[in-house]
């Protein structure tokens, strides 16, 4: 048994190299980037989720600890989420909006029984919620932002209709920042259809159980989509009241 393990180790790892001197050789010829992005990439991943894996085999084992885990990830969601959407120190509201979509789907899910209060339950079905939740929040703050510098003429024109600072920007950056939650509804349209979501491929491996796969995939669609709608509408109204800011963008009522 302990050769088979090896073996396959093995044929993953020349696999994975493999496919990644292919993606480099891709790089290389069609000059669409350095060749070190897709092996950088993979090494860096490799080495996340070695020391994620050590990581876990201690947390899961008690409740505590699996919470610790939690507080650390939604850390590294906020400040990636603050990152993205370009909004300087700004961003650090950002963490509410990333709080509000896993604050509303994980109590839910577990006041329900659904998912039992256990570290090997809670870390993974939190992993995802806040995932989405943090690219949601990512994506509306920056496309948000982006519409209120480029639209700013539309900004002063409701400004001088009336209405207030708020209201004036929360009309120009909603519909940009709706469209954070696309990528959202688009994979739950097309589930089963045209991709295979990674929950579902883990439980039918795991149990063989197509039934319990789909339960499992659908509960976690159900919670993303609650979260990303949470977080985006909490990260519009930041942007929306000058929270969330950068460059010459408007806040408080002034131009800085």
């Amino acid at each position: 048994m302990s050769m088979s393990i090896a073996d396959s180790g093995i044929r993953l790892g020349l696999l994975c190299l493999a496919m990644a001197v292919l993606a480099a050789l891709v790089y290389r010829f069609t000059r669409i980037g350095s060749v070190r992005v897709v092996p950088g990439a993979l090494v860096r991943g490799a080495i996340q989720l070695a020391a994620i894996s050590l990581i876990l085999a201690a947390a899961l084992a008690h409740l505590w600890s699996a919470v610790l885990v939690l507080i650390g990830m939604f850390a590294a969601a906020s400040f990636t989420a603050a990152r993205r959407s370009n909004s300087g120190r700004s961003g650090v509201w950002l963490s509410a909006a990333v709080l509000a979509g896993i604050a509303v789907v994980l109590p839910l899910m577990l006041i329900s029984g659904v998912v039992p209060l256990e570290g090997v339950a809670i870390v993974p079905i939190g992993g995802i919620v806040m995932g989405g939740a943090m690219t949601a929040t990512s994506m509306a703050a920056k496309r948000g932002l982006d519409a209120i510098d480029s639209r700013y003429g539309e900004v002063e024109a409701a400004l001088s209709l009336g209405f207030s600072q708020r209201d004036a920007r929360w009309e120009v950056a909603r519909t940009a920042a709706a469209d954070a939650l696309l990528p959202g509804v688009d994979q739950t349209r097309t589930v089963g259809l045209v991709t295979l979501p990674g929950a579902f491929v883990g439980v039918l491996l795991a149990t063989g159980s197509a039934v319990q796969a789909g339960a499992v995939q659908i509960l976690v669609l159900a919670g993303l989509l609650l979260a990303q709608t949470c977080a985006v509408a909490v990260a519009v109204e930041l942007v929306a009241r000058g929270r969330v800011y950068r460059g010459r963008s408007v806040r408080a009522g002034r131009v800085r």
